[in-house]
């Protein structure tokens, strides 16, 4: 009669799984790790931020040279860390971010930064550019006037590649306030998946390596656990050839 097996439990896989020399599920586990740091990181980005992207990479030089293309900057809810104040308002009070340098008019920036969706519309890049006013005349469909530092005019004058002219931005447009930049970081979300190859190689690289030290330092401990079971073999040839020689004396005699 044929006994049946216990199906094997959830946890005992696990197990086994992280126990497993099987150089795939070493680079499995690797590959899992990096998500697991990276999932981590972005939940404490949106736990502070309130948004999401919590971070965005400038891709043009509309903000040059109070932002770089390259630059990785990091996004905050409009209404987190103090309300969203426009050129407008930043004037009166002397609020400023990203207001090292003059615009390209030659004329000192106010306000604040803000991200946001042109018209809207989720399936184009969103606009990182600073907000000047808040529009609500003669138009059903208020929201702000924004503006390159960089660039000749407002963007509510210019067009969009895909959706047309540039609305002036509601508040369910904006994606968040720029509350600080890292140079250079920005061109790895830039070049994602170049990115992305690099490190699986590096990862395959040093899985390889790993493996290799290994199986060095398994076949040297192998190599010296032998010795003393040839010595122990010499010496017993050696005693075995002295009786011998014992014995032949004796024949001798």
């Amino acid at each position: 009669m044929k006994t049946q097996r216990r199906p094997i439990g959830i946890p005992t896989r696990v197990k086994r799984f992280l126990e497993s020399d099987d150089p795939k599920a070493g680079w499995v586990k690797d590959a899992l790790w990096v998500v697991g740091v990276v999932a981590g990181i972005a939940l404490l980005l949106f736990l502070a931020s309130g948004t999401w992207p919590a971070v965005v990479a400038v891709e043009s030089e509309s903000m040059v040279p109070n932002m770089n293309v390259g630059d990785l900057v990091f996004v905050a809810a409009a209404d987190r860390y103090g309300e969203l104040t426009s050129w407008e308002e930043g004037e009166v009070t002397g609020y400023v971010k990203f207001g090292d340098s003059t615009d390209r008019q030659g004329n000192q920036v106010y306000g604040d930064v803000i991200i946001f969706r042109p018209n809207g519309d989720d399936s184009v890049h969103p606009i990182i550019h600073r907000a000047i006013e808040w529009y609500d005349q003669n138009t059903s469909t208020p929201g702000y006037i924004t503006k390159g530092d960089n660039n000749p005019s407002i963007d509510q004058a210019a067009y969009y590649p895909g959706i047309g002219q540039i609305h002036p931005v509601q508040k369910e447009w904006i994606v968040g306030k720029a509350i600080f930049r890292i140079p250079l970081v920005g061109y790895f979300p830039l070049h994602i998946v170049e990115f992305a190859i690099v490190i699986i190689i590096l990862m395959v690289v040093w899985e390889w390596y790993s493996r290799r030290r290994e199986e060095e330092r398994a076949a040297g401990k192998d190599g010296r656990a032998s010795l003393p079971d040839e010595k122990k073999g010499s010496s017993s040839s050696g005693k075995n050839k002295a009786c011998s020689g014992k014995k032949n004396s004796g024949a001798k005699k």
